[in-house]
C-alpha cells in the first residue's frame, strides 16, 4: 500500500463500484427486488461521484493564471453534491419501500437475490479494507467519503442477505404469507439507519463552503500569534482561519504600538518563520499570510 496514490485508489474504487452497480440493477430486475435495485442505483451514483472526485484531485495541484487562489474550494462542493445525492437517493428508496409495504409487498426470486447479496458483500468488504488502509497514509477527504460509501453499501447488502435467507427459509411454513414484506421492510430499516451518514458529510462540506473557522486550527493560530506578539513587543494581534477542502487558509496581523521597534525586513521574516514553525504542517496545503501594521484598521 505504500505505493498507492489517491487517484489510484479512486480508480480502483470506481471500477469495483461500476461492477457492483451494473450487477445490482441486473439481479434486482431478475429477482424483482426493489432493495437490490436500490443497491445497484446507489452504487452507480457513487461511481459517478467518485469519478467526479477523481477529476477534482487532478485539478487541485494545478496552477492557473485565472484561478490564482487555487482550486481548493471545489473539493467541499463535490463532497456536498456527493453526499446530497446519496441522501436524496436514500429518502427516495425509503418512500418506495413504504409504498411497497402498504401495497402488500413483493414476491421475490430468492435464489437470484441471495447469490447477488453474497457476492457483493465480499466485494464491499474488500474495498472497504483496501480504501481505509490506503487512506491512513494519504489522508484524503474524498477517500474517507468513498470508504464510508463502501461501508454503507456493504451494510445494505449484508442486511439484505440476512433478510433474503430468512425469508427463503419461511417458504412452505405457516409464515409464508409474510415473505413478500421482507424486501421492503428491510429497506425501510436500512434507509432510516443510513440517511444520517451522508448528512454528516453535507454538514461538514457546508461549514467549509461558508468558511466556518475550525475550532482546533483557530486556537492553534491564536496561540502562535499571541506568543509572537508577547515575545516581540506587539500591542495586539488579529487572526483569521478557514479550512476549504484540504487547504488551510490562515491570516495573522501583528499590531504594533508607538513603542514597537522593527529593525529590518529580515527581522520581520524571522518572526514569520517562528509563527509558521509553531503552527506547523507547512506545505502547499497551508496558505499562510502574516502582516505587520501600526493601525488596527488594516487588521479588520
Amino acid at each position: 500500500m505504500t505505493t498507492a496514490t489517491e487517484q489510484t485508489v479512486l480508480k480502483r474504487s470506481i471500477a469495483a463500484t461500476i461492477v457492483v452497480g451494473a450487477t445490482g440493477v441486473l439481479f434486482g430486475l431478475l429477482s424483482g427486488s426493489v432493495s437490490i435495485v436500490f443497491d445497484g442505483v446507489f452504487s452507480v451514483v457513487d461511481a459517478a461521484m467518485t469519478l467526479l472526485a477523481l477529476g477534482v484531485t487532478r485539478l487541485i495541484p494545478r496552477e492557473s493564471s485565472r484561478f490564482q487562489m487555487g482550486f481548493w474550494h471545489i473539493e467541499p462542493m463535490v463532497l456536498l453534491l456527493n453526499a446530497g445525492l446519496l441522501t436524496t437517493l436514500s429518502f427516495y428508496a425509503l418512500i418506495n419501500a413504504v409504498d411497497s409495504l402498504l401495497s402488500g409487498g413483493r414476491e421475490l426470486a430468492f435464489d437470484w437475490a441471495i447469490a447477488y447479496a453474497a457476492v457483493v458483500v465480499v466485494i464491499c468488504i474488500v474495498m472497504f479494507i483496501y480504501g481505509r488502509r490506503a487512506n491512513r497514509t494519504i489522508g484524503s477527504e474524498f477517500l474517507a467519503l468513498d470508504v464510508r460509501a463502501w461501508a454503507m453499501s456493504g451494510t445494505i447488502t449484508a442486511a439484505l442477505l440476512v433478510a433474503f435467507v430468512v425469508a427463503a427459509m419461511l417458504k412452505g411454513t405457516a409464515y409464508e404469507d409474510w415473505t413478500p414484506y421482507a424486501d421492503p421492510a428491510i429497506l425501510v430499516v436500512l434507509t432510516l439507519c443510513l440517511i444520517p451518514l451522508p448528512l454528516k458529510t453535507v454538514y461538514a462540506a457546508l461549514k467549509e463552503i461558508f468558511l466556518v473557522a475550525p475550532a482546533e486550527l483557530d486556537e492553534k493560530v491564536r496561540e502562535a500569534a499571541r506568543n509572537a506578539a508577547s515575545r516581540h513587543g506587539f500591542a495586539d494581534y488579529r487572526t483569521y482561519v478557514a479550512k476549504v477542502g484540504r487547504a488551510r487558509l490562515i491570516e495573522i496581523y501583528l499590531i504594533g504600538s508607538a513603542e514597537t521597534r522593527v529593525d529590518t525586513l529580515a527581522s520581520l521574516d524571522a518572526i514569520r518563520a517562528e509563527i509558521g514553525a509553531e503552527i506547523g504542517e507547512a506545505g502547499r496545503d497551508r496558505w499562510l499570510t502574516i502582516a505587520f501594521t501600526g493601525d488596527v484598521k488594516w487588521a479588520q
